[in-house]
């Protein structure tokens, strides 16, 4: 048997090249048409191939054994090292290979009816790299199956391999998510289904029996609204979950003050905090930003702290602090002096597969799914989360943002009113990168594309005012917040408010005092 048509076929760059090789391989195998060596080997040179070819035969009782120059740029050997060698290339062959390489080469030899051999092996490199290679081999036997001449043909697969390597990983995660997906959704349809018992089970007898105490009523309306809440919380996180993983979710950063995201977030749970009398003390200062989704992360950080309250005894504290974590990110941490988490149930977390659900010290109820959220979100953020933990002691929660790129654009034809505007900036804020833009339609595009920490605009500017690039650059949700300084030489009162409707944070009157833009600036951003 020769090469088969597939395998050649790899060896060549296109098909003519491939159809050359065949024909040469085959006459050479046969012997046909003087058919050299030589010929081989140029025909392996013109086409670049990262493979070599080898033959062994007897001739006058002389075993002749012949290499194309190509194995140097395999092995790193040349072909008289390799000559030379005890063993030849079987010496190069790799410990973990060498024994089943050899086993099948002698099966193969003592069987007077095969003709051909396919081989994949790994070989140490002159440099000592380990390789993978893949070897067709191809014999011509006599009369009773004597091997007369082998043929064959090695080519290097080890970008293959380390793809098959990789597909094969991606492949056993995929299996892995999806076997996890079909644990977690077992578990949710149980407790997507629990909730109605109590719904349906006290809505019934809400309505058979009127005549129950006012006391009765109340009380089986609060279950009523507790298991309903806990089923609205669980239907939410199930639907972001999905969405994150789906892609359906559009997360859309912007920069965001870490001080006033977990000043908003402590807001909302004030309620919880005062009915178990618990302090909570922030640490953070008022010049760390991050880049992240507004609604996103405002959930995470409602989630952790949430937890944190859920899990802490009455009249205990909780502390938040944030801090560079290292360049180009901020690292937010959640510390509580609540019960901890076992380490049974430790391995449970953030796993979607083993939803964790356990009951608060003050009874408080969760869906058992924040987390796995919460870890999806700060993942999509390029973040990471982790925890440390000791049962009886507290629990602190540790996760990475992004950090918001500081930049500001200055929207300003007159480029000596632009340099005093540079100067005054690189003073307030050293750290921060400058960018011009000589029209509104410029500067549109660019805070579209990547919205910046402040913008600084002349109201008068040539085919677009003040109040349309405001109006512009607000249209978008995420550009709602983002400070801007409006310089005029004229306004009045209508201009004014038409500003200020625009969440416009100052508007400066022409020829500008460097104090008053110090002020403002500092006012907007700092």
């Amino acid at each position: 048997m020769k090469f088969t048509t597939e395998k050649l076929r790899q060896l060549a760059k296109d098909d003519s090249a491939y159809e050359k090789l065949l024909n040469l391989f085959n006459s050479f195998n046969n012997n046909q048409n003087g058919i050299k060596l030589g010929r081989i080997k140029d025909r392996i040179s013109s086409n670049n191939l990262d493979a070599y070819f080898w033959s062994r035969e007897f001739i006058d009782g002389q075993k002749v054994v012949n290499f194309t120059d190509s194995v140097v740029r395999i092995t790193g050997y040349t072909v008289e090292e390799i000559i030379k060698k005890p063993g030849r290339m079987l010496a190069f062959i790799s410990e973990e290979d060498i024994s089943k390489v050899k086993s099948e080469m002698i099966e193969f030899e003592s069987d007077p009816n095969k003709g051909s051999l396919v081989l994949e092996y790994r070989i140490i490199r002159n440099d000592g790299d380990i390789i993978w290679v893949k070897e067709f081999l191809s014999v011509i036997r006599d009369e009773k199956g004597k091997v007369l001449k082998y043929n064959s043909f090695v080519q290097d697969i080890t970008a293959i391999k380390e793809k098959e390597s990789e597909l094969n990983k991606k492949i056993e995660l995929l299996q892995e998510i999806n076997s996890q997906k079909d644990r977690f959704i077992s578990i949710v349809s149980h407790d997507l289904r629990s909730p109605f018992t109590s719904l349906l089970g006290f809505s019934e007898i809400l309505i058979n029996e009127p005549d129950l105490p006012e006391e009765m009523k109340s009380e089986y309306l609060g279950y009523i609204y507790e298991a309903s809440q806990t089923q609205l919380q669980m239907i939410n996180y199930l639907l972001d979950w999905s969405r994150l993983q789906t892609g359906r979710l559009t997360i859309e950063p912007c920069r965001l003050s870490v001080l006033n995201l977990v000043n908003n977030c402590v807001s909302v749970l004030t309620g919880n905090l005062i009915k178990k009398h618990i302090e909570i003390k922030v640490d953070v200062p008022d010049n760390l930003f991050i880049n992240a989704d507004e609604r996103l992360i405002n959930q995470s950080v409602q989630n952790i702290l949430s937890n944190a309250i859920k899990f802490t005894p009455n009249n205990k504290k909780i502390f938040v602090s944030a801090n560079t974590f290292k360049e180009g990110l901020i690292e937010i941490t959640v510390k509580d002096e609540g019960i901890g988490i076992s380490e049974e149930n430790q391995e449970k977390l953030f796993k979607i597969d083993k939803k964790l659900s356990l009951v608060g010290t003050n009874g408080e109820k969760g869906s058992g799914l924040g987390l796995t959220l919460v870890k999806e979100i700060i993942e999509k953020h390029h973040g990471e989360i982790w925890f440390y933990s000791k049962f009886g002691e507290g629990s602190e929660f540790h996760f990475t943002m992004p950090t918001a790129k500081n930049t500001v654009i200055v929207v300003e034809e007159n480029k000596e009113a632009y340099k005093k505007y540079e100067s005054i900036i690189q003073e307030v804020l050293p750290h921060f990168e400058i960018i011009q833009s000589s029209t509104g339609y410029e500067a549109i595009r660019l805070i579209l594309h990547d919205p910046p920490s402040m913008i600084i605009s002349d109201h008068n500017m040539s085919l677009m005012n003040g109040i349309q690039l405001v109006e512009a650059v607000r249209k978008k949700e995420i550009n709602r917040e983002i400070p801007i300084i409006i310089v005029s030489e004229t306004f009045n009162d209508e201009l004014l408010l038409k500003y200020k409707r625009l969440n416009v944070n100052s508007v400066i009157r022409k020829p500008i005092k460097e104090e008053d833009l110090i002020y403002h600036i500092e006012s907007s951003v700092l």
